[in-house]
């Protein structure tokens, strides 16, 4: 159970990017303490995915700063934050479609060179999802849009993350895949891993997570824990249709 008192693992800092000139964030801050899930939600548009982009490294900030465990990660490539322990799953279900799910695993573990932790690591993520233990040799491009979503969590848990960024797990997936990928990421927190999720689907996400942030326009506009902004008569108004 995550408390106050669990140390910051991820620390963004009045962060502002953008593409080119355009400027999307606007001192954005986003915290997540060691074993929390914490939620991203606010109306579709590009400050979610692009304040992930930043702390990950996909884009450099042109002000604030990113903190990950201790250290300053502002403007490192996305090779080098990964080998720290931060773990992106981008939106889209991106696999690799002409290989087999166990290769796509074993993709996610190419800075790993214990073979025996590898395969550590490929049963924990069958665990999780048993489904991939039952089609490892079926290649991922024939797979339906849920359980390719799969594959893509499961690869990046191939590094055994201190944190994982998943970006719109639940976008464009048929209604049961969505209860079922909060069900795993439900079942994701319980075994101990710690998340940041940006999700469309703001009252799920905002119902099973530790603490959550709003973004609008770019900027900070709620923040607090999860069951309460679910209960807030603002945000319920503004972003859930209530």
């Amino acid at each position: 159970m995550t408390t106050a008192a669990s140390p910051i693992l991820l620390h963004a800092e009045r962060l502002t990017a953008g593409y080119g000139k355009l400027a999307i964030l606007h001192d954005v801050t986003l915290d997540v303490r060691a074993g929390e899930m914490v939620s991203v939600i606010g109306p579709n548009g590009a400050d979610k995915s692009t304040a992930f982009k930043t702390i990950v490294g996909f884009l450099r900030p042109t002000g604030g700063r990113v903190l990950f465990d201790g250290q300053d990660i502002t403007g490192l490539r996305p090779d080098q934050v990964l080998p720290r322990g931060l773990a992106y799953v981008p939106q889209g279900r991106i696999v690799f479609p002409q290989m087999t799910v166990l290769e796509n695993l074993e993709m996610g573990a190419y800075i790993e060179r214990d073979g025996r932790r590898i395969q550590e690591a490929i049963e924990r993520v069958y665990r999780l999802f048993p489904i991939l233990a039952e089609r490892r040799a079926q290649k991922a491009g024939t797979m339906s849009g849920g359980e390719q979503q799969m594959v893509a969590i499961g690869r990046a848990l191939m590094t055994t993350p201190k944190l994982i960024l998943l970006d719109e797990p639940s976008l464009g997936l048929a209604p049961k895949f969505v209860s079922l990928i909060f069900d795993k990421l439900t079942e994701m927190k319980q075994a101990g891993y710690t998340m940041m999720v940006a999700e469309q689907n703001a009252a799920k996400t905002l119902a099973v997570a530790d603490r959550a942030y709003v973004l609008e326009l770019g900027r900070n506009r709620f923040e607090g824990p999860g069951r309460t902004l679910l209960e807030d008569p603002e945000v319920k108004r503004l972003y859930l249709g209530g």
